[in-house]
């Protein structure tokens, strides 16, 4: 690969994580009933994806066998979403990022499930590091604690991403990338969109800027570039990179929200991080 073409991909990458880990402060800004925000972000960020698809003149066919695939990738995004949403909810940026960000190492363990791979024993003593790195997360294991809610909540959200990531890498040299954002998008707002019959719907126009910047900069561009990456890059590479997303994003709740993480968050998302790591960089070798 031309070095210029491959730093391009990289930086590529990193604007996609960027715009991603702008969640985390979005998130606990918006002030909505979560499935409001949620549906409102699938329904405008799949606008601005439907316009650029159409400027760009992208078949939107997809073929019968695949959208059994695609709907579930969608519903599977959907509870992502949601679930990581509360997450933040009920505690801040570093913990909801933190506890999302062991999707990587769940994936770990659910490829050799989904894809019938051989089980590798290291995946155990990472798995380990994982849970190490969340009990220092959570300070009192209670679920009647915020914080454990936000960490049960977070690591639910990671394995719906894990095997939603699992399920479009299969997809991702058959269709192009801002097809299937859209046709999740889609998705995600039909969903949802009964709950704005009767949920609180008031907020939407006091918020509608921080809303937009939520579909266009976090999903439309963010997503859309993130899927576009497994082109060029490993699952394994992606996530070596992507270790930086959770500081991306607590660095801008830092500077947005003044909110800043505690030692114990530094410690337990270090070891998280560390797992991450770990396997990408022994899987790479590999």
């Amino acid at each position: 690969m031309n070095k210029n073409i491959g730093l391009q991909h990289i930086l590529e990458l990193n604007l996609a994580l960027i715009c991603i880990s702008t969640s985390g402060a979005l998130g606990r800004y918006i002030d909505m009933p979560v499935p409001i925000t949620i549906g409102l972000r699938a329904c405008l960020g799949g606008i601005f994806i439907f316009i650029f698809c159409k400027w760009k003149g992208f078949n939107f066919k997809v073929a019968g066998e695949d959208r059994r695939m695609i709907f579930l990738g969608g519903i599977l995004m959907a509870l992502h979403w949601i679930t990581y949403f509360y997450s933040l909810k009920l505690s801040n940026v570093a913990i909801g990022m933190l506890s999302l960000f062991t999707y990587p190492v769940i994936t770990a363990f659910l490829e050799p499930l989904l894809l019938k791979t051989k089980f590798q024993k290291m995946h155990l003593l990472l798995g380990a590091l994982v849970l190490f790195g969340i009990y220092f997360l959570v300070p009192d294991f209670n679920f009647e604690n915020d914080y454990s809610k936000a960490i049960g909540l977070g690591v639910f959200s990671a394995t719906c991403y894990a095997l939603r990531n699992i399920i479009m890498k299969s997809k991702v040299n058959k269709y192009n990338g801002s097809i299937m954002m859209f046709y999740q998008l889609l998705i995600i707002t039909i969903c949802l969109s009964p709950f704005f019959l009767f949920l609180d719907t008031s907020g939407i126009l006091p918020q509608f800027p921080a809303n937009l910047t939520l579909a266009l900069v976090t999903t439309a561009i963010g997503h859309t570039l993130f899927l576009y990456s497994f082109k060029h890059f490993s699952t394994t590479s992606v996530s070596i990179i992507s270790s930086a997303q959770p500081i991306y994003g607590i660095i801008i709740g830092m500077i947005l929200l003044k909110e800043y993480p505690s030692m114990n968050a530094i410690i337990g998302g270090s070891l998280i991080l560390l797992s991450v790591v770990l396997e990408s960089m022994r899987s790479l070798k590999k």
